[in-house]
C-alpha cells in the first residue's frame, strides 16, 4: 500500500503507466477501487492510497468500492470474499 502523500506526482504516474499501481482506496473508510472512479477522484489526497493488486487491498482490510465495482461489492457483502 503507497499513501499518496508520500509519493511525488511524477513517481504515481510512472508507477501507473508501469502497472505497479492498479487500483486505489479511501485510507479512512478501508474502501478501494478502480482508479477511474468518479467517487475515488473527489478524495483528499490524505485519504488517498494505492494498491497493487486487488489481493494486496483485501488484505489490508479494505472492501470493494459500491460504485465501480458493484460485482466485488456484492460479493463482499454477501460474505464471498
Amino acid at each position: 500500500m503507497i499513501q499518496h502523500i508520500e509519493i511525488t506526482d511524477k513517481e504515481l504516474w510512472n508507477k501507473i503507466k508501469h502497472r505497479k499501481i492498479c487500483l486505489g482506496g479511501n485510507r479512512k473508510l478501508k474502501i478501494y477501487g478502480t482508479l477511474s472512479c468518479v467517487s475515488g477522484k473527489r478524495l483528499k489526497r490524505e485519504n488517498r492510497v494505492f494498491f497493487s493488486s486487488e489481493k494486496e487491498a483485501l488484505e489490508s482490510g479494505y472492501r470493494p468500492c459500491g460504485h465501480c465495482m458493484k460485482a466485488h461489492y456484492q460479493k463482499w457483502k454477501n460474505g464471498f470474499i
